[in-house]
């Protein structure tokens, strides 16, 4: 392969996203060479547009246009009496796409236990905040069925007792270790069905 430092560098730049490795990043970008037109001008605008105006929204964690603002926590159209929180914005699509769920969303940005991760670094104070401001009934714990996931669904439940909101987390449908956007929708369908009540009051 010719050494372009051009090349090179948008090669190790593609191979870090989720599921390509080097090999799988040289044919994308030989793709994209070979469609500058079509590919690589649109992509590069869309990819400026996303960097100058979409952000993560500080309150619940969704993404949010700088134009638009937060359609999820600034939703005056719908009124919902239910929360779900999730641990990313990729849980979130997952859970969308499914029909599944209707209500708000809320995105910690990560779980307690990940490398780096503080209890501070989660939105979990603006959740209780937006339970109390928007008069919610129940929020759905759809953290992952992983230690890290658990631990922090725990310490939301923790969070919120001094509140008299109803606390649920997924049923076992949820498999030992499942992260939420691998799942399917018909388990997916049933974990939400199925999801066991916490006591956010209880001693």
């Amino acid at each position: 392969m010719q050494n372009i430092n051009e090349i090179e560098d948008l090669i190790k730049l593609i191979s870090k996203l989720p599921g390509l490795g080097p090999k799988s990043a040289k044919r994308i970008v030989l793709k994209l060479i070979n469609n500058r037109n079509e590919l690589v001008k649109p992509m590069a605008n869309a990819l400026a547009q996303v960097y100058k105006n979409v952000t993560r929204c500080s309150y619940c964690g969704s993404l949010r246009s700088n134009s638009d603002g937060c359609r999820n926590c600034e939703n005056t159209k719908e009124k919902y009496s239910k929360i779900c929180v999730v641990e990313d914005i990729a849980d979130q699509w997952s859970i969308e796409n499914s029909n599944i769920f209707k209500g708000y969303f809320h995105i910690l940005g990560g779980t307690i236990s990940s490398v780096g991760q503080r209890k501070e670094d989660l939105l979990i104070n603006s959740l209780a905040e937006r339970v109390s401001r928007d008069e919610i009934e129940e929020v759905i714990l759809a953290t992952s069925a992983t230690v890290e996931g658990q631990t922090t669904a725990y310490y939301i439940q923790e969070s919120l007792k001094k509140t008299n909101v109803k606390v649920t987390k997924l049923a076992q449908g949820l498999p030992i270790g499942g992260e939420i956007e691998s799942l399917d929708d018909g388990t997916l369908f049933s974990a939400f069905k199925n999801r066991t009540n916490l006591s956010s009051n209880s001693d």
